[in-house]
């Protein structure tokens, strides 16, 4: 279950978003698939534009989290258990011998 719902604040959401973005480099899905729901969740959040310091604006684009998004989904299909198991992965079977 996530540790992050509607009634997550725009921090803590960050914080996954940081804490998970790792998955690669740690080999896990669980931070993957934490980090999409991340991603999901600041897709929601972030304003599209908004008033930054100095009446200057600041906008925001999703596309860079929908594609960081899509890229941990990938990972998870490549690295999920359930793909090895269901036949994505085939290892060699030498029980009856090796013929030349």
């Amino acid at each position: 279950m996530s540790s992050l719902s509607s009634a997550s604040t725009f921090d803590q959401v960050v914080a996954s978003y940081k804490d998970n973005a790792s998955y690669e480099e740690d080999g896990s899905v669980s931070k993957a698939r934490a980090f999409v729901t991340a991603c999901r969740l600041l897709i929601v959040m972030l304003p599209k534009r908004t008033r930054g310091p100095e009446d200057g604006e600041l906008e925001t684009d999703p596309t860079r989290l929908t594609k960081e998004m899509e890229e941990a989904r990938q990972w998870i299909a490549n690295n999920s258990s359930s793909s090895a198991s269901s036949g994505a992965v085939r290892l060699p079977d030498f029980n009856d011998g090796f013929r030349g």
